[in-house]
């Protein structure tokens, strides 16, 4: 097994070294690495359901689809990301314990009494410190997890605190759980990059791993991945299954309805009830990106709405 320390913190091209590594070697890999601040969404989930909108677009914090499933999670440089790809036998491929049961191999030498729970997170005292996702592409599978080590907890659950009781999607929904850094255990040493060269010391004892660095053309490859993939609008956004949103405010005295079809992002059909005002936005909403930028622009071409808080229609 190929070992790779990612140093750099970009998280669109660290999701892409994962698929492109998947799907374009034979190799088997163990890959660490750290993103910059970011929230991750599972393939098929609606992300506006799964964020806090508002509190993503006041802190600049992107939004990224990754290609397995899963529910969503927030990184930074706190938190440690890991990745197995393997090939892998069909009926045998999607096994969360095969992969987790290293890491919590590892986390016990490191003095963290951590187990398995649920379908698939990393637990200590019942509290979680690590989640799991899964992709099958062909005879190969990737497996790839985080470790709370000394994240910011406060952003964490400022960023994923989405508005779910508003949408009605055959997405697939996260499951909230009660999280705690490694640091918050009394853990010996949770500077990350400690962290991150005991993790590779423990994996690097084993003779038949190798560590090694991507290739210059590799980095290319992956780059341009990242480019015409995870920073689009369309895949972090548009990729995700249609829904319907729903809402009520209060306007000028008047209770206002609203009721969007959403279709890879964009918004197919509005209807807005309760003020003859407010339903002149309707068509306008229609044919929009559902995202804050294109809502704040139709309101203050109206004067009229000019003060109404765009993220009431998130």
């Amino acid at each position: 097994m190929f070992l790779i320390n990612l140093q750099q913190t970009d998280p669109f091209f660290n999701l892409a070294v994962d698929e492109f590594l998947l799907k374009e070697t034979n190799n088997d890999y163990f890959i660490l690495g750290s993103n910059s601040r970011s929230v991750i969404i599972g393939k098929h989930q609606v992300a506006h359901k799964e964020i806090n909108t508002k509190f993503i677009s006041d802190n600049s914090i992107p939004v990224i689809r990754r290609i397995s499933g899963g529910g969503t999670v927030y990184h930074d440089e706190g938190n440690i990301n890991f990745s197995f790809i393997t090939r892998s036998t069909k009926g045998k491929q999607v096994d969360f314990r095969k992969y987790t049961t290293p890491v919590i191999e590892f986390l016990a030498r490191y003095g963290v009494r951590a187990q398995f729970e649920g379908k698939s997170d990393i637990r200590v005292n019942g509290m979680k410190i690590s989640g799991n996702a899964e992709h099958v592409y062909r005879e190969r599978v990737l497996h790839h997890g985080t470790i709370l080590v000394n994240a910011n907890l406060l952003f964490l659950k400022n960023s994923i605190m989405g508005n779910k009781s508003a949408y009605t999607t055959r997405g697939i929904d996260s499951n909230p759980a009660k999280v705690v850094n490694l640091r918050d255990l009394n853990v010996k040493n949770t500077e990350t990059e400690s962290f991150r060269n005991e993790f590779i010391n423990f994996f690097t004892e084993k003779k038949e791993n190798k560590t090694i660095n991507l290739s210059d053309e590799e980095i290319i490859r992956i780059s341009n991945l990242a480019k015409t993939k995870y920073y689009t609008w369309e895949w972090n956004y548009g990729y995700g299954p249609d829904y319907q949103f729903n809402t009520t405010f209060i306007l000028n005295g008047e209770m206002v309805s609203v009721s969007m079809d959403v279709k890879g992002g964009i918004i197919e059909s509005c209807r807005i009830r309760g003020s003859a005002k407010a339903n002149l936005l309707a068509d306008k909403f229609t044919g929009q990106k559902h995202m804050p930028d294109n809502i704040k622009a139709i309101l203050a071409e109206e004067n009229s709405f000019s003060d109404l808080d765009p993220f009431i229609f998130f």
